[in-house]
């Protein structure tokens, strides 16, 4: 049973060379459109004139629904029942029967989709479009922004996943919102499947995309934007210099400014400012949202009634929820807990690696292996920190050790060919050092139905180390003493960039033998462009853009 692999895993998701330009994609958008799924309505062009910018208005109300969903709560954390009535304004929608795909598991993690709908329907939208605003159905509707609020197990931490609108991905089949027939799947835009199957067809297209359970839903519409920014008092920003725009009809001076609703919705819709790229302006999105979070959980807020009961109400009559999540008191508090780990640095904003698509400039494709990554990440994150009690004075205290102070040799106890380096090269990003690779066979000749680490029964520290490595490793495999007999053993050759230094003379050789259960090991080290395309919120407080 020798250890190789059997050939590459070929994905739809390609990878990216640069972005195209914004002309090119106005371009795109005036060129006929790609058929339509059965019984949808083919997908709307930009729009323009009147209120201008509305692609960048759409997006930014997307970033806002996080900070509504995280803090529009906050009260419950002081005087629930103060606010009861304020509460009961959030608009639900149940959606769980219209999800026909396979969904992934419960992870303890707490995952969020956001979605800003342009929707022209409901009272005070209508004004921010024109002739399609006044159909019957208000023109459709389509979100620009989808947003993945990852909250840890402990809700001490969150990571804010944007996934850009034109990305090229495959679409499952899902139900047609309006006729509730089932669409067959297909490749297209990521946000098409707002446009056809509504949130359900999106939170099943990102389960499918990602891996990740998505547990709750909100969408948010435009019109209670401004009440929302005037509720909290305004936000203030900083600009490195000054605007002049007419199209978003914002005039503001370089430096600090304080912006009111009408100016903060101009500017998140501002477009011509510094390199013109989605890129710089999701950014600034992810500040102004950083802001908006901040000063909603601030106890200047919490512990005003007044202003706290006009922020609430203006925030709950803006989104919609799934009914499991706007009645859950609970995970309410949890999510406006955890938004207040903001301005300890426990929230991360985070926009998928992407690039063009080969085939199309005017499109994007996720850079592959990084977005898979950063998915994986979020579908490991399940430790629940238990504590536990205060150690004796006689017990030994327990080691840390880093993953580069790990050596492992990796042995497939599965019969699939190649498993063993597979394993050990997702250990070796994440820092391991791995030594060898080799198989093992059982004494029944069977697969191993689970995964186990194996350590030498003399070495005094090896529980230790045992442990580290098990911990990365899901499902958590048992450690035993006792070293097995590995087969076909070989040197390990990373391709990576070498750690093996940090691993001290003598130091103990563990063994995972990979079993049937293996699902993956744990991305706690992320590739260099998730770092890059990554802003911590607590650092933004006095950041000029």
């Amino acid at each position: 049973m020798t250890d190789y692999r059997s050939g590459p895993v070929v994905s739809y998701r390609e990878t990216p060379t640069q972005p195209g330009s914004r002309m090119a994609r106005r371009a795109a958008a005036a060129a006929a459109p790609p058929p339509p799924p059965p019984g949808d309505r083919p997908p709307h062009g930009h729009r323009s004139g009147g209120s201008g910018g509305g692609q960048a208005k759409m997006r930014v109300l997307a970033w806002v629904s996080i900070g509504l969903t995280a803090v529009m709560v906050a009260g419950s954390l002081t005087a629930y029942t103060l606010y009861r009535d304020a509460f009961g304004n959030i608009k639900e929608k149940s959606v769980k029967d219209d999800i026909i795909n396979p969904r992934p598991p419960e992870t303890g993690a707490l995952n969020v989709l956001l979605v800003g709908s342009d929707t022209r329907a409901g009272q005070g939208n209508a004004r921010y479009g024109q002739q399609l605003a006044r159909q019957a159905d208000a023109g459709g509707k389509r979100t620009d922004t989808i947003i993945l609020m990852h909250i840890s197990p402990n809700r001490d931490k969150a990571r804010l996943i944007s996934f850009p609108r034109d990305s090229m991905v495959q679409i499952p089949r899902c139900k047609n919102e309006a006729t509730k027939q089932e669409m067959p799947p297909r490749r297209d835009m990521i946000n098409s499947a707002y446009n056809s199957g509504g949130i359900a067809c999106t939170m099943s297209t990102i389960e499918t995309l990602t891996g990740i359970r998505v547990n709750h839903f909100v969408e948010v519409d435009f019109s209670g934007f401004k009440n929302i920014v005037d509720a909290l008092g305004g936000i203030e920003i900083c600009l490195k210099s000054g605007v002049n725009d007419k199209a978003s009809k914002l005039v503001l001076p370089p430096g600090k400014s304080l912006l009111n609703g009408e100016k903060a919705l101009g500017y998140v819709r501002l477009r011509k400012y510094g390199d013109g790229s989605d890129i710089q302006r999701i950014k600034r999105q992810q500040i102004f949202l950083s802001k908006v979070v901040s000063k909603a959980t601030s106890s200047e807020l919490l512990t005003d009634v007044g202003r706290l009961r006009d922020f609430i109400a203006a925030a709950a009559g803006s989104v919609t929820m799934d009914p499991e999540l706007a009645n859950d008191t609970e995970q309410l508090i949890q999510i406006a807990t955890s938004a207040r780990e903001m301005t300890a640095g426990g929230v991360k904003f985070t926009t998928v690696p992407w690039g063009p698509d080969p085939a199309d400039a005017n499109r994007v494709v996720w850079k592959e292996p990084d977005a898979t990554e950063l998915f994986t990440s979020i579908k490991t994150d399940t430790e629940v920190t238990v504590s536990t009690p205060t150690a004796s004075a006689s017990a030994k205290p327990k080691v840390a050790l880093k993953p580069e102070q790990v050596k492992v040799q990796v042995l497939n106890g599965t019969k699939t060919v190649g498993k063993a380096r597979e394993v050990a090269d997702e250990l070796a990003k994440q820092g391991f050092n791995v030594v060898g690779v080799g198989n093992y066979e059982a004494p029944d000749g069977a697969s191993m139905a689970k995964s186990e680490v194996h350590y030498a029964k003399t070495i005094e520290s090896a529980p230790d180390h045992a442990d580290a490595l098990a911990v990365a490793v899901l499902p958590k495999p048992t450690a035993a003493a006792g070293k097995v007999a590995a087969t076909n053993a070989q040197p390990y050759t990373s391709t990576l960039t070498a750690t093996a230094g940090a691993a001290t003379k003598g130091t103990p050789v563990m063994q995972l033998v990979v079993g049937e259960d293996f699902e993956s090991v744990k991305v706690t080290k992320l590739p260099d462009s998730v770092n890059n395309s990554t802003i911590t919120a607590s650092e933004q407080k006095n950041v000029c853009t």
